[in-house]
């Protein structure tokens, strides 16, 4: 049978097709616009994603078999608010995970219901880019239209509604709303009175491999597909590509490097850490994970090499940052472009160089950006090691994994061996491995991810390279807490 894999992401949808061994037939990707209408905001349209999602199948399909697409497993960007009227219609744009209007409703809930309500209500504290400070923000600003509100859903749920009539949501993404009972997997009560919302507007949960439903005769008919075709709940992106790469069960490990950047610790146990540095979320394999999210990480590199330099030759570029200049950099670089989650919860942070003198190169500046996105990887890898959490190896995905030479410089920050796999699709194949399950081709997510995942290169640290660079973030770590108060002033 085949199943097709949906990467709903925030510049566009990636959709593959996959076999029942694992094996990729075909891989369609399709565009769609964001737009900020103010600094720091961040929307887009819900049926842009919908649009470019059947064109994206259709053509995925055009030359095999329909007849044997069995299921439909979709990825997403996590977190943002898809609002929608009693008649179906968006009521406004998506307000997406990397949007920063939220500050004073982030703060309210931080400071006034109180952190530790939080975290004992949801496993989490607010964070800028979460659903509920949307919601209350939205309450806020846009009274009327929160009035009007029928259903509220995450951006992979309004095309999983689309597909199959099902108001539904998985665990793992619900996770991120901080109006989900992470422990218990269910709605929590007081958060959404807190929100002013009601249950009957929530979805219905799942767990990401379940069955949610099947295509909508009408969808079917646009589709070109049977009507038979299961939809499963499918999983927030980094739940999904953890699947996609194997993460799963106990104490493994996942680096994704896309537009933002996410260090994935799956777990069969909940729990929670201390200082909610990181997020403790329910995962797609059923159990539960820790998760430190930074907003800018592959994107710090695609705007310093084509918004500043003007350039797409990414390579070129880094052609000349050779192993004898790792870890010895003068120039540092903060990567947080869109303010930051993990683990300073700082919507009014930004990107900043610093150390430069007039012998700083270009070259020098690009091995500062790698460089600084690893650094804030590395940031949300210590809360887990103070944990007593050992980790020795992760995979790594994503866009910025394609580079060698940013694999090499994770392996030496984070001291970690990191270890590429076959299939480079994580959120995708995630979400087509998720179909398999929910259609019968295995047991479990765990059995499945086990038996189609394969790793094909492991980057070792290099022990020389890797002291220089303890030292160096040692450096990294001080600048950040000497440079905090200045942020809001600057905005």
């Amino acid at each position: 049978m085949l199943y097709i894999g949906v990467d709903l992401g925030t510049s566009a949808v990636k959709l593959l097709l996959m076999d029942g061994g694992g094996a990729i037939q075909k891989i369609v990707s399709r565009e769609y616009p964001i737009s900020f209408p103010h600094p720091g905001w961040s929307e887009q349209n819900p049926e842009d994603w919908l649009k470019a999602t059947v064109d994206g199948i259709r053509e995925l399909t055009a030359e095999c078999d329909k007849s044997q697409v069995a299921g439909i497993g979709c990825g997403g960007q996590m977190h943002g608010l898809v609002a929608l009227d009693k008649d179906d219609h968006v009521l406004r744009p998506a307000i997406l995970w990397n949007d920063g209007r939220t500050t004073e409703e982030t703060a309210y809930l931080n400071t006034v219901v109180g952190k530790e309500k939080l975290s004992s209500l949801t496993a989490n504290i607010a964070f800028a880019g979460f659903t509920a400070p949307k919601l209350l923000w939205m309450k806020a600003h846009e009274p009327e239209l929160f009035a009007r509100i029928n259903k509220i859903m995450l951006p992979k749920d309004y095309l999983n509604y689309m597909l199959t009539g099902v108001h539904c949501t998985d665990v793992s993404d619900a996770s991120g709303m901080l109006l989900f009972n992470v422990k218990n997997k269910c709605w929590s009560a007081e958060m959404l009175e807190i929100c002013g919302i009601r249950e009957s507007q929530m979805a219905h949960i799942y767990e990401s491999y379940q069955t949610v439903g099947v295509l909508t005769p009408a969808m079917a008919k646009t589709l070109g597909l049977p009507e038979t075709v299961k939809v499963c709940a499918g999983a927030g992106d980094n739940a999904a590509a953890a699947v996609g790469t194997a993460t799963v069960g106990d104490g493994r490990c996942n680096l994704s490097l896309g537009t933002s950047g996410t260090i994935f610790i799956s777990s069969r146990k909940f729990g929670v850490d201390p200082h909610n540095a990181l997020h403790a979320f329910a995962h797609a394999d059923g159990n539960y994970h820790l998760m430190g999210c930074m907003l800018s990480a592959a994107s710090c590199n695609k705007w310093w090499m084509e918004e500043v330099l003007h350039t797409q030759a990414y390579g070129d570029e880094q052609s000349g940052i050779t192993p004898e200049k790792l870890g010895h950099d003068h120039v540092f670089f903060l990567p947080y472009l869109m303010g930051e989650r993990s683990p300073h919860n700082d919507p009014a942070a930004r990107g900043t160089f610093i150390g430069l003198t007039m012998d700083s190169s270009r070259t020098d500046m690009t091995q500062a950006v790698l460089e600084g996105v690893a650094f804030g990887m590395r940031d949300s890898l210590e809360v887990a090691r103070s944990l007593g959490i050992d980790i020795t190896r992760s995979k790594i995905c994503g866009g910025g994994a394609k580079s060698p030479l940013w694999r090499q410089i994770f392996a030496n920050v984070l001291n970690l061996d990191i270890d590429t796999v076959e299939t480079e699709e994580g959120p995708g194949y995630g979400g087509a491995i998720l179909a398999a399950v929910a259609c019968g081709e295995y047991p479990d997510v765990e059995t499945a991810a086990d038996a189609l995942v394969r790793v094909t290169d492991t980057v070792h640290p290099d022990p020389e390279i890797a002291a220089r660079y303890e030292a160096q973030y040692r450096k990294f770590r001080q600048i950040y807490p000497a440079v905090k108060a200045l942020f809001p002033t600057l905005q």
